[in-house]
């Protein structure tokens, strides 16, 4: 027992002393202790959260979330919009690329909207509180929840470690696909009168599959090519994005192939 305490906190230690020591300063990135909180905290209330509203009215949240989905199409569009103008100016490769540990301002704007891309994350969680308070329980599938707090910890393993090199692909493809997928839940938000208009749905679950099938062949590749960016992130994205490809697959058939072959 006490050798497993041990080796537990030594794993601790490194954790916290091998992290990127320009990152380690900003909000939740030094110790992976509030991370764990946070989502220790999202799953109790994803468990409890349907129980609590199961006997109340849904809560009307038009006018919130018109103002969250716009507010992340915003952020979205930022983070996008800076991962292709610092790639740009730094002259990133697209197949291989090393992170810039350095104090240099470019160096620095790229950790900060990695780091805004890990934050963004964390915000994203308020999806799932307001399914619950408009008891939209069906979209509370285990491939809601799984994707939510598996990509806090990748996100945040990516800003205390690698914030930029290769780094900056995931976000710069997720951040796109985050402004596509927000102004359909912005949409979606105003009412039932808004569903003729949302017809494009199965494409934005398309283009979720395809942004991962291209991360996985990206990263496929720099795992055989010599390439100065850690190993093992490029295994953890490859094993990561696999996950998700089977998952998002999965729904995809269960909602639209599936559906159409009843309807036949």
């Amino acid at each position: 027992m006490d050798s497993t305490w041990q080796r537990v906190q030594s794993m601790y230690r490194w954790t916290l002393e091998n992290g990127d020591e320009r990152t380690d300063p900003w909000l939740l990135v030094y110790s992976p202790v509030p991370i764990v909180v946070i989502i220790l905290v999202y799953l109790c209330v994803a468990w409890t959260g349907p129980r609590l509203m199961k006997h109340r009215e849904p809560v009307d949240l038009k006018g919130v979330l018109l103002l969250y989905n716009f507010a992340m199409v915003c952020l979205s569009g930022y983070m996008f919009q800076k991962f292709v103008v610092l790639s740009r100016l730094s002259n990133y490769s697209l197949l291989c690329q090393p992170v810039d540990y350095s104090n240099s301002p470019l160096a620095m704007k790229m950790a900060n909207v990695c780091w805004w891309f890990f934050f963004s994350k964390v915000i994203e969680l308020s999806d799932t509180v307001f399914f619950i308070l408009r008891k939209k329980n069906n979209q509370l599938t285990f491939l809601h929840i799984f994707h939510h707090t598996t990509m806090i910890v990748n996100c945040w393993a990516g800003v205390k470690y690698v914030p930029g090199g290769q780094s900056f692909f995931i976000g710069l493809l997720n951040s796109f696909v985050h402004m596509i997928m927000y102004s359909y839940y912005g949409l979606a938000g105003l009412g039932p009168h808004m569903q003729k208009f949302l017809w494009w749905k199965r494409y934005l679950t398309t283009l979720q599959l395809v942004q991962f099938v291209v991360v996985t062949t990206h990263t496929t590749y720099n795992l055989f090519t010599e390439c100065n960016f850690p190993d093992f992130m490029n295994v953890v994205v490859f094993g990561y994005c696999s996950t998700l490809i089977v998952l998002f697959s999965n729904f995809y058939y269960k909602n639209y192939l599936s559906e159409k072959e009843k309807r036949k």
